[in-house]
């Protein structure tokens, strides 16, 4: 159950497709932060919302300040090209302000069957550079990382593009972070 999602963009008139032509209802679009849901939202009236707010959706709902209800889930191709475009810069964002959490996954990262290793999940990682998180592990923080293992820069990127990858095709074998 996600507690709070970022906006990735606010129509407060709609969407333009929309088949309610006379009476269409503002739509706010919003990533969970812990299980990168991709929700429809409807916001609270005359709140001030802004893309890349972090809000509240959780079930007190005396707490919601800004977001009413979550209408529905919707996958990528149903976000606006505004909320495609914000989704990198919040996962980055969602990264950096978890970053034990994915430190944790680079400490126990194991194999997913004989033959493959889950950190081969992670675009742009190859065999050398597995091998050497593999190696030089434990690590405290992605600053440690990018100290231990050469050529390795910006770690947290690494682990957006998989997520990002994850919410765009669905259809994928494994899953390392998206439900």
């Amino acid at each position: 159950m996600e507690d709070y999602a970022y906006v990735l963009d606010v129509l407060t008139e709609g969407r333009p497709d929309s088949k309610r032509r006379f009476r269409r209802e503002p739509v706010i679009y919003g990533l969970g932060i812990e299980e990168f849901k991709i929700f429809d939202m409807k916001p609270v009236p005359e709140a001030a919302i802004n893309i890349g707010d972090r809000c509240y959706i959780g079930k007190e709902t005396e707490e919601r300040t800004q977001i009413d209800h979550v209408r529905a889930r919707v996958n990528y191709k149903e976000l606006t090209h505004t909320a495609q475009s914000e989704l990198v810069f919040v996962l980055d964002e969602i990264v950096r302000e978890n970053e034990e959490k994915f430190i944790q996954f680079y400490n126990h990262a194991g194999p997913i069957s004989r033959r493959y290793h889950s950190l081969e999940l992670i675009p742009g990682l190859g065999k050398k550079t597995m091998n050497l998180i593999v190696k030089n592990r434990p690590y405290t923080a992605f600053r440690e990382m990018e100290e231990k293992i050469p050529n390795f820069r910006n770690p947290e990127k690494y682990i957006s593009h998989r997520i990002e990858n994850e919410i765009k095709e669905t259809d994928q074998k494994y899953r390392l972070f998206v439900r």
